[in-house]
């Protein structure tokens, strides 16, 4: 379970294809707290550690991770939002986030509004809907929605977050990943069934 409340960057030092599988090696600064088997989201993707060397760790995408993901675009070099699981005894700052991205989206409009910046995404419904004021997690960010549309939203983000996150590197035409909101998506699921 996560937060969406972005912990540092990572960077991808090295990607190696293992059959459908691709391995991603991240240099990060809290690395020595690390451990393997240990569960990391990655631009919102929930990845388990499979070996530690020095300051750099490294994870496995699958196949279907790969397919619902933006991580197969990933180049050396690139920057990775990171957040480990929630402790239990820990504070709940953002919203309740699996780790389990459930589509991608593109952004398509970035506006800078006087101190803060409003980043607009299109995506495909694939029966996700967002909310006015509801929650949304873009590459991992735990995030409010505005201007909810069909299949398009809003976001505002503050300097801190684009300063700590890769919002700061994020540009129109870029693929984000999306997690929608656990709640909206059992509620989506119960009416369709009823």
């Amino acid at each position: 379970m996560f937060t969406g409340i972005i912990e540092g960057l990572g960077e991808i030092v090295a990607i190696k294809k293992e059959e459908e599988n691709v391995l991603f090696s991240v240099k990060c600064p809290f690395t020595h707290e690390l451990k393997i088997d240990q569960s990391l989201a990655h631009n919102g993707v929930c990845l388990t550690i499979i070996d530690i060397n020095e300051d750099i760790y490294t994870v496995t995408a699958i196949k279907e991770t790969l397919g619902k993901s933006s991580l197969g675009h990933l180049s050396i070099g690139d920057a990775v939002n990171l957040e480990r699981a929630m402790l239990a005894n820990g504070r709940f700052d953002g919203h309740v986030v699996q780790g389990h991205v459930d589509q991608t989206a593109k952004c398509i409009d970035i506006k800078e509004e006087d101190g803060s910046w409003m980043y607009t995404f299109e995506y495909d419904t694939k029966g996700n809907i967002t909310v006015e004021k509801g929650s949304i997690t873009v590459n991992g960010v735990s995030l409010t929605v505005v201007n909810s549309q069909n299949n398009q939203f809003s976001v505002c983000i503050i300097p801190y977050t684009k300063e700590h996150t890769t919002f700061n590197d994020l540009s129109i035409g870029n693929t984000v990943n999306l997690e929608f909101d656990i709640i909206g998506k059992y509620v989506a699921k119960l009416l369709q069934s009823s």
